[in-house]
């Protein structure tokens, strides 16, 4: 007897059914089993990961050092009565204190000096001591950024408009590091000597600027004598910065109330050249640190006095 066909077939095609039925469930776990083993693969990456994220993500990781120095002398003390003889003998008892809203971070003190000798001229000193302090804060290490300081004062200096024969020279035994400037300037009263010297201690930049001239045909200074006696004013203003912070001094973590990198307007009316106060004014701290300088007219000229009186010894001699 022939069977129906259809028979033949159900019966495969029954199994087929069950077996791809029974085949969908562990799909569906292989799957879940994947699915699971990604997510956890990738939570521990990204624990393994926060750290590190975290790390670099915060801005005080690394904890700033604390400045060594916290306040400055009196700039019109930081030099002993013998020195201000020998280098402005006709100064009198004090010099004149540059104002600064912020005397424990900036400051400076000038003094001139006028010999008149009759017929034979006259000897013109001039002299510059200004101070400035950086603190420790979001922008670095405060002797660094005295450093950075130190570095444009000198650059600055060698700049001067008018400078003839400019030169420098490390200077040894005067702080963590210093240089001397050195060149001619020749203006209407007569050739000025100028000498300047850029030294940082610890978180402090001090400059000392210092010129001679001989007027009315008195002979010209020295200039290395004029750099003899800036070079011991410097080691004796730098002396005294270290001796003001000798007993707790330090500022620990805490920055002053305002920026260390501007200058009052007194530190700005002593210094030898116009091209430090502009670098300053643009530097990379809010401005950078305009210290203590002042105008080219300031240091290399003499006073109205000192005009005076070489136009009388000039007019005697005629």
């Amino acid at each position: 007897m022939h069977r129906p066909v259809q028979r033949v077939g159900r019966a495969p095609r029954l199994t087929r059914i069950l077996v791809s039925a029974a085949a969908i469930p562990v799909a569906l776990v292989a799957a879940g089993c994947s699915s699971d083993s990604g997510s956890t693969d990738d939570a521990q990456k990204s624990a393994s990961a926060t750290p590190d994220a975290k790390k670099s993500a915060s801005p005080t990781a690394e904890a700033v050092q604390p400045a060594a120095y916290g306040t400055l002398p009196q700039p019109c003390s930081v030099l002993s009565k013998k020195t201000l003889g020998e280098l402005v003998p006709k100064a009198g008892k004090s010099g004149k204190k540059g104002a600064s809203d912020d005397a424990a971070q900036r400051g400076n003190c000038n003094w001139s000096s006028l010999d008149n000798n009759g017929v034979k001229g006259s000897q013109f000193r001039w002299l510059n001591v200004a101070l400035l302090r950086f603190d420790s804060d979001a922008r670095g290490a405060g002797d660094k950024q005295a450093h950075a300081y130190f570095e444009k004062q000198v650059t600055a200096a060698q700049a001067v408009e008018g400078a003839k024969g400019a030169k420098s020279a490390p200077v040894a035994g005067t702080g963590d590091e210093a240089t001397a400037v050195h060149y001619d300037l020749k203006k209407k009263e007569g050739a000025f000597k100028q000498q300047t010297i850029v030294a940082r201690v610890e978180n402090v930049v001090v400059t000392v600027d210092y010129n001679g001239a001989g007027l009315a045909g008195e002979k010209t200074p020295d200039s290395g004598d004029l750099l003899k006696a800036a070079e011991k004013a410097a080691k004796e203003a730098v002396a005294a910065v270290s001796a003001a912070n000798k007993d707790g001094g330090s500022t620990g973590s805490s920055p002053s109330k305002g920026s260390s990198s501007k200058p009052s307007s007194g530190a700005t009316s002593a210094s030898p050249s116009k091209s430090a106060d502009k670098s300053d004014a643009k530097g990379d701290s809010k401005g950078d640190a305009k210290a203590g300088s002042g105008s080219d007219s300031a240091t290399a000229s003499p006073s109205k006095s000192a005009s005076k009186s070489a136009s009388k010894s000039a007019a005697t001699k005629s």
